[in-house]
């Protein structure tokens, strides 16, 4: 079994949302939130994807923020 490089592994919207227990509106919300830097999604047809290392990028820097408050 070989493993994948998190820079080329992307998650559908669904995913994004199972995995921060929020919903698509949250999801939407935050990406609207200039504050919050949410990774923009890639776009194939009408399906959102994000790349798993800009998730994981934003998770460090946003517990950093959290901590740092």
């Amino acid at each position: 079994m070989t493993a994948q490089n998190p820079t080329q592994v992307f998650l559908p919207a669904r995913k994004v949302w199972e995995r921060y227990g929020v919903t698509s509106m949250t999801l939407h919300r935050w990406l609207k939130d200039a504050n919050n830097n949410f990774p923009k999604p890639t776009y194939l047809g009408r399906f959102r994807y994000w790349r798993l290392a800009d998730l994981e990028a934003w998770e460090r820097d946003h517990s950093a923020r959290n901590l740092a408050a």
